[in-house]
C-alpha cells in the first residue's frame, strides 16, 4: 500500500475535489470521525465544513492545517468497504491524528480502487500536530497495515550506498564536462521517460540542457545529440559537448530505445494513476502555482513549466521520484495538459512576464551588483536514494539536495574538442547552404 500525504491551506477545496467525485458516482463517502451527523446520512461540503472550522479558526500559525491523504493498496488486493473503513481508522491512529476530525472518501474512478482522508494537523487548541519523520513513520504504518489486513506489500529498490551522488552541475567549475556525465550516464538506469523532452525536463533539475542535430553527410542524413551547461536562468553558458564524449548510451539512438522500454513500461505504471490523483488533489487546494509545485514536491514530484514569451504554458512536465518516471500533463489526463494550468494560472504568468522585464530594465540600470536569482526547479530530497540515505532531513525549497561530496572523475587540463566539434558543424551547415545556391 501506498500513502501519499498533502499539506494544504484550503480545506473547501480539499473536500469539493472528493465530493465530486460522490456527485459523479465514482466516490462514496465511507466513514467519518468527529463529524456532525446528517439526517439522512448524506454528505455535502456545507454539511462538512462546520465540524473542521473550531479547529481552523483556533489556528493562529500554521499556514498550512489542511490534510488530505490518499492510502493506494495494490490493485490486486481486494479491500472490503469496511477493511478501508479500519484502515482508516488504523492509519490516522498511527500517524497521531486518531483524535483529529476527518472523513474517508472511496474513489472508483480509475483502475485502483483507493480512499481519500480529508482531516487537519492542528488541534481543537489550535496547536500544530508534530509531523517530524512524517514520511518515514507513514511507511512505517503502511508496511503494518499490510501485515494485519494481508495486503500486497510495495516493494522498494534496494540501493547501493556506493552510487555516485547526483548533483546539479556548476558551469563556473572546470570540471563541467565529467559534472554533466555523472548525471546522463546514470539517469537511464534509473528513471523511465518517452521523450527527448521529458528527458530534457529531467535534465533541467541538473543545469542539462540536450538539443538534436540533423544534417547530411556524403548524401545521407544524419543525427546527432549534443549537451549544455545552464545557469541558474536556464540558458546555456558553455559550448556544446556532444554524445559521443559520455559513451553510446548518451547518444540519440540509445535514447530511442530508453523512450520505447519506457512507453512499455509505463503503459501500465500503477504509479501513473497515483500521479495523476496528486497532481488533483494539489490543484484544488493550492491556490497559485508556487504553493501547487510545493505541494508536489512535498510528495516526491517536481514540476516543470515550459512558458512563451508572452508568459502563455505550453508544456507542464512532471517527475515523479518515487516511481522514478517522468510524464506529460496530457498523458496523464486531458484534465492536466498544459491548456488547463494556462488557464488557471493565467494571471500569475502574465505577472511572472512583466517582473521579468522589469526585472531586466533594473540590471541595465544599475548592473548586476545586487542581482537576485530567481526561482528554479532543484532535484528532489529523494535523489539521496542514490547515497543509500533514507533519512528525512530538511531540505531547501524545492528540495535541493545539501552537497554531500562528489565521486565525480577530475578532468585534466583544459578540453577544447567541443569548440571543434561546434566550428564543424557551422562548416557543414555552410557547405550545405552553398550547394542548395548551386
Amino acid at each position: 500500500m501506498i500513502a501519499k500525504i498533502g499539506h494544504g491551506a484550503n480545506i473547501i477545496g480539499a473536500l469539493s475535489y472528493n465530493q465530486l467525485k460522490v456527485n459523479q458516482e465514482n466516490g462514496s463517502v465511507l466513514s467519518t470521525h468527529r463529524i456532525r451527523e446528517t439526517v439522512n446520512g448524506e454528505f455535502t461540503v456545507n454539511q462538512l465544513y462546520p465540524s473542521f472550522e473550531p479547529y481552523l479558526m483556533a489556528n493562529m500559525r500554521t499556514e498550512k492545517p489542511v490534510l488530505h491523504i490518499s492510502l493506494n493498496p495494490n490493485p490486486k488486493d481486494s479491500v472490503s468497504d469496511e477493511d478501508f473503513k479500519k484502515i482508516a481508522q488504523d492509519y490516522m491512529e498511527l500517524m497521531g491524528y486518531g483524535d483529529q476530525p476527518y472523513v474517508v472518501f472511496k474513489h472508483t474512478d480509475i483502475e485502483r480502487t483507493h480512499i481519500h482522508i480529508v482531516s487537519t494537523c492542528v488541534d481543537r487548541y489550535g496547536k500544530k500536530l508534530s509531523d517530524s519523520y512524517e514520511k518515514l513513520r507513514s511507511m512505517n504504518a503502511c508496511r503494518a497495515l499490510e501485515q494485519k489486513y494481508q495486503l500486497l506489500p510495495a516493494t522498494e529498490k534496494n540501493q547501493n550506498p556506493k552510487e555516485v551522488i547526483f548533483k546539479p552541475v556548476d558551469f563556473k567549475e572546470a570540471n563541467v564536462k565529467s559534472q554533466i556525465a555523472s548525471v546522463i550516464r546514470h539517469l537511464p538506469k534509473y528513471y523511465q521517460y518517452q521523450s527527448l523532452g521529458a528527458y530534457n525536463a529531467l535534465l533541467s533539475l541538473f543545469n542539462i540542457t540536450a538539443e538534436q542535430i540533423k544534417g547530411e553527410l556524403h548524401g545521407q542524413s544524419k543525427q546527432g545529440l549534443v549537451y549544455f551547461a545552464l545557469n541558474e536562468k536556464g540558458e546555456k553558458v558553455t559550448n556544446p559537448f556532444k554524445s559521443s564524449l559520455f559513451g553510446k548510451q548518451a547518444g540519440m539512438d540509445s535514447l530511442q530505445k530508453h523512450f520505447e522500454q519506457s512507453k512499455v513500461k509505463m503503459k501500465t505504471a500503477p504509479a501513473k494513476d497515483i500521479l495523476k490523483n496528486s497532481i488533483e488533489v494539489a490543484m484544488h487546494t493550492t491556490n497559485n502555482e508556487t504553493d501547487f509545485k510545493k505541494q508536489l514536491v512535498d510528495q516526491g514530484v517536481n514540476t516543470i513549466v515550459r512558458r512563451n514569451d508572452q508568459g502563455r504554458i505550453y508544456g507542464m512536465t512532471f517527475i515523479d521520484h518515487e516511481s522514478r518516471t517522468v510524464w506529460n500533463g496530457s498523458q496523464l489526463s486531458k484534465n492536466l495538459s498544459a491548456n488547463v494550468f494556462n488557464d488557471l494560472w493565467k494571471n500569475e504568468g502574465n505577472q511572472k512576464v512583466q517582473n521579468e522585464i522589469q526585472h531586466n530594465k533594473t540590471i541595465s540600470s544599475t548592473g548586476r551588483k545586487n542581482e537576485s536569482k530567481p526561482e528554479t526547479e532543484k532535484p528532489h530530497a529523494l535523489f539521496d536514494f542514490l547515497n543509500g540515505n533514507h533519512s528525512t532531513h530538511a531540505t531547501t525549497d524545492f528540495g535541493l539536495i545539501e552537497s554531500l561530496g562528489s565521486l565525480l572523475p577530475v578532468t585534466q587540463g583544459e578540453d577544447y574538442e567541443e569548440q571543434v566539434f561546434a566550428n564543424q558543424i557551422k562548416k557543414k551547415t555552410k557547405r550545405n547552404n552553398q550547394r542548395g545556391k548551386k
